[in-house]
């Protein structure tokens, strides 16, 4: 039926470029994804070629409304939701990137941030960006481009270059190159974007030798960003956040002292904080989670930098399993608790630690030791990130949530959730649809062209499970020691 309107929402990831169709009553109707690839010139280096995730953005666009057999004019909004931080510099004039996209993960930048903190920026950093001094934002891979590609720098200051997280990238193609735009979520990650006052930060531009002429301009996350052509027609972009803060959206965390966990390629926990930013004393980030009809709500946000990438590494690096899948029945194999524990510290600690010298670890080796320890310890270490950051978050905002609502890709595997739930010893809620980071994407757009309200989102979110916990108060706290004990002899393992 003609008549019949839909979202488009657009998910780039960091190991793939999605799409999802979602119809007025919020359900998905098709998805389309494509894997593209990942770069290592370098230890500790990881790139994206931007090219890459533009085709396979726009190509996973254009198949899933084809194998939906809707017409373009169907298309009431189309949503953004993309892995931040990650940072691209292109040139404006051709469109095309200077260099490879510098990834989240990319650690080349740490000298950078060494120098930083040695000036003591650490705490003007913290109260104006909400963020500490790390080579995971974007401001020093700003930096690390603008002064290792030959005439960047000169190109930069006059006017010719643009800088963008992979959002902005998409966004200025998308709208024919006509729109140079990000929205608040994804700015305030960069370290150069002052949170309070809602705008780029002169002196921290200042500091890091960056010219603001190259900044895209920031919006709210609901917001008319432009147009996009399918087909002859025009398609209105309304809404725009980045993937952690468009999953806290898509799982209608808008009550203060809500919380969600992604376990995605790293894994990413967000609680609501309200209208005021909350600065932490426990390692977290004070972040912007949304802002719509002129109000900003700001989240307490925990990051682990690895979690399903483990997985990932368990198939592709051991090559110990040929799929994620495998990993439950491996865990649920070993009915006693595990002796083992993985510190997969790869590119190193996150929140709350923020360790750049970490390495990954393998504790508790013996000669009985098999795939499914190592399997179950991968598992757990998620379980363990998770439950650090909870701890940080309750205690820097006086609230325990007595639910943690859960998406991701990870989170369909029982066994972690059930082992989630024992460690935190609160509820672990698994909706029926575990898309949040799209769903959010496409929410913001569909509030943006009025297709839908705040309260229509609130009451789109069946749950498929509730994992109850299970452990008594020793078990919990003799396990979890020692998992503090191998991430202390993990710490600074790379520092001279």
């Amino acid at each position: 039926m003609q008549d019949q309107k839909y979202i488009l929402a657009l998910d780039q990831g960091t190991t793939s470029s999605r799409a999802l169709l979602v119809n007025a009553s919020g359900e998905i109707i098709g998805m389309a994804q494509k894997e593209f690839k990942q770069i290592f010139p370098q230890t500790g280096w990881v790139e994206h070629d931007p090219l890459e995730i533009l085709d396979s953005q726009l190509m996973v666009l254009e198949k899933v409304v084809r194998q939906a057999g809707i017409a373009p004019e169907q298309i009431a909004g189309l949503g953004i939701t993309n892995q931040r931080e990650t940072t691209v510099i292109w040139n404006k004039h051709t469109g095309k990137p200077i260099y490879n996209a510098l990834v989240w993960q990319d650690t080349r930048t740490t000298d950078i941030c060494e120098a930083l903190i040695e000036k003591g920026l650490e705490a003007y950093v913290k109260k104006t960006t909400g963020l500490v001094i790390d080579a995971y934002f974007s401001g020093t891979k700003i930096l690390w481009l603008l002064d290792h590609i030959p005439g960047a720098r000169e190109q930069a200051e006059a006017g010719e270059l643009l800088f963008g997280t992979i959002d902005s990238w998409l966004l200025w193609h998308l709208t024919d190159r006509q729109v140079h735009a990000t929205d608040m979520t994804n700015a305030s990650r960069t370290l150069l974007y002052d949170i309070n006052q809602l705008c780029w930060d002169e002196y921290l531009l200042e500091t890091l030798n960056i010219p603001a002429a190259i900044l895209p301009q920031v919006h709210p996350s609901v917001h008319p960003f432009g147009h996009f052509k399918l087909q002859g027609h025009t398609i209105p972009i309304t809404g725009i956040a980045g993937d952690q803060q468009a999953a806290l959206f898509g799982q209608a965390c808008f009550k203060k002292g809500m919380a969600k966990n992604t376990y995605g390629t790293g894994c990413f926990m967000l609680m609501n904080t309200g209208k005021k930013p909350q600065f932490s004393t426990n390692g977290l980030l004070t972040t912007i989670a949304y802002g719509v009809d002129g109000k900003v709500t700001y989240a307490l946000e925990g990051s682990v930098f690895v979690a399903g990438a483990a997985i990932q590494w368990l198939r592709d690096g051991l090559e110990l399993i040929q799929s994620a899948e495998e990993t439950h029945a491996l865990a649920a194999s070993l009915p006693e608790d595990n002796p083992v524990y993985v510190v997969p510290a790869f590119a190193g600690l996150g929140a709350p630690y923020w360790d750049m010298y970490a390495r990954g670890a393998i504790f508790g080796l013996t000669r009985d030791t098999g795939k499914a320890h190592l399997a179950k310890a991968t598992l757990e270490s998620l379980a363990y990130q998770t439950k650090d950051i909870l701890m940080a978050m309750s205690e820097d905002s006086g609230i325990k949530p007595k639910k943690l609502r859960v998406d991701g890709g990870a989170c369909a595997n029982d066994y972690l959730m059930q082992f989630q739930a024992h460690i935190l010893n609160i509820v672990v809620e698994r909706p029926k649809v575990v898309e949040s980071t799209a769903m959010g994407a496409a929410y913001m757009a569909g509030i943006g062209c009025g297709l839908w309200q705040f309260s229509d989102i609130k009451d789109n979110q069946p749950l498929d499970r509730s994992f109850l916990p299970g452990y008594d108060k020793e078990r919990r706290k003799k396990l979890y020691k020692k998992w503090k004990n191998a991430i202390k002899r993990t710490k600074k393992w790379e520092k001279d």
